[in-house]
């Protein structure tokens, strides 16, 4: 028999017997599984139905040695959204696999039964449907990880943005409590904040406070250096609060030059110069 030949006995056997190699699948699957509600075992059990069919139908083509080939397209689309769907629900690359590799026992089981009495037939039927369906898993790991690798990064970005914020302190004064380390991604973020609060604000005075910041070095100086000039392109001026001792030495050290810029030891002190520069005065009751 040629290559030809053993794919359309392996697609009339799957079409023959969906029904039962499907029933086998799933009860097999939900044995593996070991967390899931009603709902998501429902929802296996349409993903196998789903695929069974998508695969029985693309197995007439008589590619089954290329899963790239266009009539496993839908077999490909089918995978990649169930492996998305896992790996939004938080299942692992293995249980997400499994769904593909647990085919193999009971197709074996029916292949054996159709090429009864035959042991090449048997042997070559088991090696291309092997083959065809470790390729497949393989394919649902790659989506998968795909899938986690756009989270994190959407995570990441997710998280810049909350430890970042914005607070106005009064009418055209803004503050920006900075805690971490800033790199390029991050000083772009704060950048990007600042810029667009004073835009909302029509503030005049940015705060930048660094007490949060454990070290600076002259990367970090030059990313607030540009913040700064960004800022003031917008017609608002910063002042840095924060410069603890040791951070001051670092900067002179550094010979980063801050001269044209105000800075203060605290939060408080340089909210008290930006309420000067607005005009504002505090008084104390008695």
């Amino acid at each position: 028999m040629t290559t030809k030949d053993y794919a359309a006995r392996i697609s009339q056997l799957i079409q023959e017997h969906q029904a039962d190699i499907g029933a086998e699948w799933i009860a097999q699957l939900e044995a593996l599984t070991v967390r899931g509600t009603s709902s998501s075992k429902e929802q296996l059990r349409n993903h196998c139905q789903q695929f069974l069919a998508t695969f029985a139908s693309a197995s007439r083509s008589g590619e089954l040695d290329n899963i790239e080939h266009r009539s496993w397209d839908e077999v490909r689309d089918l995978l990649a959204e169930i492996s998305s769907t896992r790996a939004k629900a938080g299942s692992t690359p293995s249980e997400t696999a499994t769904f593909v590799f647990s085919l193999k026992q009971p197709l074996f089981g029916r292949l054996r039964q159709g090429f009864d009495g035959d042991n090449e037939g048997v042997a070559a039927a088991s090696w291309t449907i092997n083959t065809l369906l470790d390729k497949l898993g393989l394919y649902t790991i790659e989506v998968f990880q795909k899938t986690k690798d756009q989270i994190i990064v959407r995570q990441q970005q997710e998280l810049l943005e909350l430890s970042t914020p914005v607070v106005k302190l009064w009418n055209g004064i803004l503050a920006l409590p900075l805690i971490g380390t800033l790199d390029s991604a991050r000083t772009q973020v704060v950048m990007e904040n600042i810029l667009q609060k004073i835009v909302d604000t029509g503030a005049i005075i940015a705060i930048i406070d660094i007490t949060g910041v454990p070290t600076v070095d002259t990367l970090v100086a030059q990313h607030l250096m540009k913040t700064i000039a960004a800022a003031r392109l917008m017609g608002a001026d910063c002042i840095i609060s924060g410069i603890r001792p040791q951070i001051a030495q670092t900067i002179v050290h550094l010979g980063v030059n801050l001269e044209d810029v105000i800075t203060k030891a605290t939060l408080a002190d340089a909210f008290l110069v930006a309420l000067e520069r607005t005009g504002t005065a505090v008084v104390q009751k008695a």
